[in-house]
């Protein structure tokens, strides 16, 4: 149980500051409208920040197994078609350390760790006890310099795991990822789920669930209803109004899109000069439809140092989940 100081973390960080760090420049996601269906389309952006707008109300928090109306729980999720891109690019500035936020150490392992044992051991892992299988693949977008370091584990993962390098922003980073993961995995992939590898919080549970309504709808997006009051400011001095906090979502990663959808999309945004803030934005600029589903608070983007402590309360919160060594 944690301690009433870690929870109180868990609350700031979960409600006000995450709403608030979604708003950062260099922040992912837009203002969107819901249809009742639970997918939304494109609107224009407030500004670049990672909240949602939805029709849907706040809604009891995610249950560790998607039920249907009948009350059985949905089947398991096949992962054999689905790969996956994780950031690993950013430099953290403002963490104000001495080296990118995905190499610092939480709870004794680098940050981008968590991340890569989820979709290394813990998600096969997962679908294979269920009788289906995990990711073919995962790429790992990494500056160079850092990659010399990262090799042993590359080769202790032969043909699961490949490096691309990232481009000048979050966009280029996933575009590079995508064609990577295009290239080694040909026809074997038609989905690909793109995760920041700050945010190490995201539960099997999770991803499971967005993988599924991807796979029903053609995208999906891991999201939480917004809890903060949003204020939108064109000076960013004085308010210019207040979004109305009941339509507004959160959206985290991973992000779930069919790969010909993804490619179709980056074509369009070179030809068109679209300006977009994350990656289904970019199907929601094509007119498609992208399923936002339920996550949880607790996944988190680790950008300053207080998320860190955050972060360590919660892992410590799930003393069940051990990440390995990798090497």
């Amino acid at each position: 149980m944690m301690t009433p100081s870690s929870s109180l973390l868990v609350v700031l960080a979960c409600g006000l500051a995450a709403a608030v760090e979604s708003f950062a420049p260099g922040g992912v996601g837009g203002v969107v409208a819901s249809s009742p269906g639970g997918c939304f389309g494109l609107v224009p952006s407030v500004r670049a920040a990672t909240v949602a707008a939805s029709s849907s109300s706040s809604s009891s928090s995610s249950s560790s197994l998607r039920m249907s109306e009948d009350g059985a729980s949905s089947p398991a999720v096949d992962f054999s078609d689905v790969g996956f891109v994780l950031l690993a690019g950013g430099t953290g500035s403002r963490m104000k350390a001495n080296m990118p936020k995905q190499f610092m150490t939480l709870k004794g392992r680098p940050v981008l760790h968590h991340s890569l044992d989820l979709f290394l051991e813990r998600l096969p892992e997962y679908a294979e006890g269920r009788g289906v299988s995990g990711p073919p693949l995962v790429v790992l977008v990494m500056d160079p310099k850092y990659q010399p370091e990262y090799q042993p584990i590359i080769d202790n993962y032969p043909d699961r795991l490949a490096f691309a390098n990232p481009g000048e922003e979050r966009q280029g980073s996933v575009e590079n990822g995508l064609n990577k993961l295009a290239e080694l995995a040909g026809d074997k992939c038609a989905y690909v789920a793109v995760h920041d590898s700050a945010r190490p919080l995201v539960t099997v549970e999770e991803v499971c669930d967005v993988v599924r309504d991807a796979k029903e709808c053609g995208a999906a997006v891991l999201g939480v209803p917004c809890k903060a009051t949003i204020k939108e400011s064109d000076d960013g001095e004085t308010v210019l109004r207040t979004i109305p906090r009941a339509r507004l979502w959160e959206v985290h990663t991973p992000q779930v899109i069919k790969i010909s959808t993804l490619l179709k999309g980056f074509e369009r945004v070179a030809e068109e000069g679209w300006e977009v803030t994350d990656d289904v934005s970019i199907v929601e600029a094509m007119g498609e439809k992208v399923k936002l589903t339920r996550g949880e608070y607790t996944n988190l983007k680790i950008t300053t140092p207080e998320d860190m402590d955050v972060a360590s309360a919660i892992l410590e919160d799930r003393k069940d989940v051990k990440v390995t060594e990798l090497v």
